[in-house]
């Protein structure tokens, strides 16, 4: 039994193919129908891992037929001419490191991102609480997850972020300080929303957002008590009573300009100047003023290269780390091969038991105490006769002698 991966992802594909090809949860259900019905024989363990920039589907196999078979029924679920050129495929040990690379981030466009590890999880649910993850699917995810899990305590490859704007409030923090302080947030798009939470969650006593929508200012005082909202026009004058200045506008021109702040603000004041923009909201010249640091997006985006470089270095570090825990996980699989064998065989025993102890016990007349004994040193002495061999099967090193040795053992106790 082999693990398979088929499907499409952000590598090769472009956003509109994905798009094309997700799954809902009543297609994922279809879709796990119609491989009962088309795979011979059936594939009975199969999950589905669906998300914006991938759509994969893992199975176990048997038999090459069956490889090919599920490769034409996703073809064929989001038509040819959708898939194209775009469908990847791999299987045993290279799909298990596939999937553990998956599970762990190091597969997704953020490098060592968090939320795939918990969506690896919620396939796995989802196909075990409609029957089509057995022991095999499970041990593969769940080993997966763990190593996953691990190697984020260990590596903590995201916490070194590559949000350029989160980076700079971190260069805010680590100049300044935020707790305490007043923040002026120029502009009220997604950025400066964004800026906003951070602002807050550092403990930024008072913020002024200055914007021409500020009905729509107003608003965020649900969410953030400390907010006053200030004209556009005013901007200047809220620069004046502030700390800290991030501006994110969508303006073709500077904003902040040297000879206003000088003419409107203390310029001996010191604040922190982030200018998230481009093109820049904040004129270069204010840098020359004594009292000003200025953050600006040269400087964020080297430190953003920066992070990714350690974040790839990171996760080098990583492959070599899993590798070991794939190897192990590749060995259990290939031991578990012998397992529907060794059940059957455990299983003739116990009938073999219960036919001796019924025919002792209408002999004999065994009382309840004698009834256990007699059970008791039947299937110990046949537990003792299967031992070694069960052992043998286990340590077997190919899969020729696993299938002889299967045929063997079948055949010599009628299974």
């Amino acid at each position: 039994m082999q693990l398979g991966m088929i499907g499409i992802n952000y590598k090769q594909a472009p956003l509109d193919v994905r798009d094309r090809t997700s799954f809902t949860e009543n297609r994922k259900i279809e879709f796990l129908q119609r491989v009962g019905e088309r795979t011979n024989p059936s594939v009975t363990q199969c999950m589905i891992l669906s998300t914006c920039n991938r759509s994969e589907v893992y199975f176990f196999y048997e038999e090459e037929e069956q490889f090919s078979q599920m490769c034409a029924i996703y073809t064929d679920w989001f038509t040819p001419e959708v898939c194209g050129s775009y469908l990847v495929s791999c299987r045993s040990e290279e799909a298990v490191a596939y999937l553990f690379r998956t599970a762990a981030g190091l597969e997704s466009m953020v490098l060592g991102e968090d939320q795939i590890l918990g969506q690896v999880g919620e396939a796995l649910d989802f196909s075990r609480t409609l029957g089509c993850a057995k022991k095999e699917m499970n041990r593969v995810v769940r080993d997966a997850i763990t190593c996953a899990k691990r190697l984020k305590t260990e590596l903590k490859i995201s916490e070194i972020t590559l949000s350029v704007s989160y980076i700079g409030i971190l260069q805010v923090e680590k100049l300044c300080g935020i707790q305490g302080k007043t923040a002026v947030v120029i502009g009220l798009g997604k950025v400066s929303r964004l800026t906003l939470k951070y602002l807050d969650y550092y403990g930024a006593a008072k913020i002024i957002v200055c914007t021409r929508a500020t009905a729509k200012a107003r608003e965020l005082k649900k969410d953030f008590p400390q907010v006053e909202e200030c004209a556009y026009d005013a901007r200047y004058e809220a620069v004046e009573d502030s700390d800290i200045v991030i501006s994110a506008t969508a303006a073709p021109h500077v904003i902040l300009t040297r000879t206003d702040y000088r003419k409107n603000c203390n310029p001996e004041k010191p604040r922190v100047f982030l200018d998230l923009a481009t093109p820049r909201d904040v004129e270069q010249e204010l840098e020359r003023e004594a009292g000003v640091i200025l953050i600006n997006m040269d400087t964020l985006h080297h430190i953003s290269r920066e992070n990714q470089k350690e974040r790839e270095r990171l996760v080098a570090l990583g492959m070599d780390k899993m590798q070991q825990e794939v190897a192990q996980t590749m060995e259990w699989l290939f031991n578990s091969r012998m397992d529907s064998t060794i059940e059957s065989l455990q299983k003739r025993c116990g009938e073999i038991v219960e036919d001796s102890f019924t025919y002792l016990n209408r002999r004999l007349d065994l009382t309840p105490r004698e009834q256990k004994l007699v059970k008791k040193i039947l299937n110990a002495s046949l537990q003792r006769l299967l031992r070694e061999p069960i052992h043998e099967m286990k340590t077997l090193e190919s899969v020729g002698e696993q299938e002889n040795c299967r045929h063997f053992v079948e055949q010599l106790f009628q299974l």
